[in-house]
């Protein structure tokens, strides 16, 4: 039975992280666009996506963080991921997202090359 995805938004001076908890397919949709549009109201330069408490990403998953980087793109933000499970990695390498968000092993690794 499928984990309703939960997003709650910490920031860090020019960083808000998006802590994603659930399983992230279409049916978290709105949640994930609502998140992200909180996460970027203040300007931040990077949004960092924590997908530690992530169970499973379908490929509805993958195409709502294809969106959520596009948005970045488009608005010159960077995406950065921690928390990623070896296998979902894997996914990011073979879908081609490794080329356009940085994955870092852990949150504060990330913080620390954010700037």
């Amino acid at each position: 039975m499928a984990t309703l995805l939960q997003v709650t938004i910490r920031r860090q001076p020019n960083i808000a992280i998006m802590d994603l908890k659930g399983d992230i397919d279409g049916a978290g949709e709105d949640v994930i666009q609502n998140a992200y549009r909180e996460a970027v109201s203040q300007n931040p330069d990077a949004v960092l996506l924590n997908f530690a408490d992530v169970g499973y990403i379908n490929s509805k998953g993958i195409a709502l963080i294809v969106m959520l980087l596009a948005q970045a793109r488009k608005s010159g933000t960077r995406l950065l991921t921690t928390g990623l499970s070896p296998h979902y990695i894997e996914i990011f390498n073979i879908t081609r997202l490794s080329d356009f968000m940085k994955f870092y092993p852990d949150e504060a690794s990330a913080l620390s090359n954010a700037g």
